[in-house]
């Protein structure tokens, strides 16, 4: 849209040469060089994960995902949740990321449900982001070649982002991560801003992820940054300048194409918000605002800290991984207090330097690591988590620049401990690798993944519900129901846990924790259909058709219930009941073949 100096912006300072971002030494790589070494680590750290599973999200994303397998119209990507259900169903999720569904579609169409080939597509899409986080760095933040290198190497061997590369789902964050970076780069990458290129892969960012639309902010208030001196000169002289008036045109673009992308996404939700639950995000559902305020402020520091130390990883941070912040006197508010102090700083810091503009890193590294994380920080919208490690893996972008940059300003710095930062930075990538390594290893299957859970976080009474599910599943019911019992020790309504753990008991046993499922969760289906069933066995008739009435009146399409009712029933009713069970399923053969012979039997009627 228009030329301008897309150098580094400290070149003009005196000082450059001690705190600046250009300060190169000696000769360096070639650009092709960095590149492939970056994505090379990129990959080495990551390739045992190709013997991985399918696990956790993987399964109702990719394996049960009718959009994926091919059994619904191409057209349905663009109509139906990440999940595979309508955007307009009640029950939809309402995450609408069609371009990471039609990567695994494609992924499908050519292995099949074969997870390395999903593996992969996503080491070799981590590969691609880190090789364009190396590309801002260089073209953007302007740091030196040696430490625009290391940014990609920190990126690309960050333990935190094992959730997004090895966990299947996560593509959705490393391809929205990619056309965020693409997006930025068409804007800010060169001497001409190409805005509607950038705009273009902002909106391709958002379908891949929904976080990803907040590239365009991102382009503005950075676009903002470095014309500032043109905006205020034209403030002072009270007339636009040609520069001035350039940005107001790209502010423009920007802003009206942010409000439309924004406009169709809300549009999307038809309506309705995502239903979430107690369980699922257990601060959000606390009466006291300062009980929520507290939590979710603590929250934004955990993840900082996740950044900073990845040592204590879980797939799942929900059901009391992190107990609420109940009160002032919690010694966590300290750590929230540091957080948000340095954050001030930092902010500080980066807008008053306005005026010189000698460190660019800095401010690129806090607009990275604030603005993409602010739609999961559950500060503004709520969302369905505590924790989520996966939505860390473009907000580290920023987090690793600041870091690299302050290591770039103590090497300028401190001439005389430069084998020491040099020793620091190899243990740190060495470190960073490692430990992805084996954080690959606890992705390989369910069991496994489920252990790591289990030691990290023991405190998680979905991980021990979801563990039991596993025991009961390989049969190993008595050790299933000792997690069960664990789960409903340190979540005592937890219905799912109340209605498998009844599955696995008898008689009044059994009841009790039936009706405490429901109890505790009146819609829950599950429970309603279970205790009918113990009521049929026990020859109480009359119950367990109330039972089974009232799980097609909360779910209208649960053929279980359908089908032990049309059981229950004599004559025409039978039939009719029947008769619905194949509408629901006309491609079950078993539920065909119970209606042919109910035909059979009762001479066609």
């Amino acid at each position: 849209m228009r030329r301008r100096n897309n150098g580094c912006c400290c070149q003009n300072s005196k000082r450059a040469g001690r705190t600046g971002c250009n300060d190169s030494e000696g000769n360096e790589p070639p650009g092709w060089c960095i590149y492939a070494t970056v994505a090379l680590v990129a990959v080495g750290c990551y390739l045992n994960a190709l013997g991985g599973d399918f696990v956790h999200d993987d399964i109702p994303a990719v394996v049960r995902n009718k959009d994926v397998l091919g059994q619904t119209p191409w057209t349905s990507i663009l109509k139906d949740d990440f999940w595979g259900t309508p955007m307009h169903d009640i029950n939809s999720h309402k995450s609408y990321r069609p371009l990471t569904t039609l990567t695994f579609r494609l992924n499908y169409l050519m292995s099949g449900l074969t997870p390395s080939w999903y593996h992969a597509t996503n080491i070799a899409l981590h590969a691609i982001a880190c090789v364009l986080v190396t590309r801002v760095s260089l073209a953007v933040a302007s740091l030196r070649p040696g430490f625009a290198t290391l940014t990609g190497l920190l990126f690309a061997a960050h333990p935190v982002h094992t959730e997004a590369v090895t966990g299947i789902v996560g593509r959705a964050d490393v391809l929205a991560c990619i056309f965020f970076l693409l997006s930025f780069l068409a804007y800010h990458g060169q001497q001409t801003a190409y805005v509607w290129s950038s705009v273009c892969l902002g909106a391709l960012s958002m379908l891949a992820k929904e976080t990803g639309i907040t590239v365009l902010p991102l382009n503005l208030l950075y676009d903002l940054c470095r014309s500032w001196h043109s905006i205020k000169r034209s403030i002072f002289e009270a007339r636009w300048n040609d520069d001035s008036r350039h940005f107001s045109r790209r502010a423009a673009a920007l802003l009206v194409s942010f409000g439309v992308l924004l406009v169709v996404r809300l549009a999307l939700l038809h309506g309705t918000l995502p239903k979430f639950s107690p369980q699922d995000n257990p601060a959000a559902f606390h009466p006291c605002f300062h009980v929520r305020l507290l939590t979710f402020c603590y929250l934004a520091a955990l993840n900082c800290w996740l950044l900073l130390c990845p040592a204590t990883l879980s797939h799942d941070w929900q059901m009391g991984s992190v107990p609420l912040v109940a009160s002032l006197a919690d010694t966590r508010n300290l750590a929230t207090c540091l957080f948000f102090g340095g954050c001030l700083i930092l902010t500080y810091k980066a807008f008053t330097d306005f005026e010189q503009q000698r460190h660019p890193p800095l401010l690129l590294g806090w607009m990275f690591l604030v603005l993409p994380f602010l739609p999961a920080s559950n500060l503004f919208i709520t969302v369905g988590f505590v924790v989520a490690e996966r939505v860390l893996y473009l907000p580290s972008v920023g987090w690793i620049l600041l870091v690299v940059y302050g290591m770039q300003i103590s090497w300028t710095a401190i001439p005389r401990r430069r084998s020491l930062i040099t020793t620091g930075i190899v243990l740190l990538l060495l470190l960073g690798c490692y430990r992805t390594i084996l954080r690959n290893r606890d992705w390989t299957s369910r069991e496994t993944l489920l252990r790591a859970g289990l030691r990290s976080l023991p405190h998680n009474a979905k991980m021990h519900y979801n563990f039991a599910n596993f025991l009961r599943d390989t049969s190993q019911p008595n050790r299933a129901i000792l997690h069960y019992q664990l789960a409903l020790w340190l979540w005592p309504t937890y219905a799912s846990a109340h209605n498998n753990l009844g599955t696995l008991s008898v008689g009044d046993q059994a009841e009790q924790h039936f009706l405490a499922a429901i109890h505790a969760q009146p819609g829950h289906v599950n429970a309603h259909y279970n205790l009918g069933q113990l009521y049929r066995k026990t020859n109480r008739t009359e119950e367990c058709i109330r039972m089974l009435q009232k799980c097609v009146s909360l779910d209208p399409a649960y053929t279980p219930a359908y089908l032990v009712l049309a059981r229950l029933a004599t004559g025409p009713t039978a039939g009719v009941l029947l008769r619905h069970v194949v509408r629901l399923q006309p491609k079950s053969p078993d539920h065909l073949a119970e209606y042919a012979s109910w035909l059979y039997q009762n001479d066609g009627i």
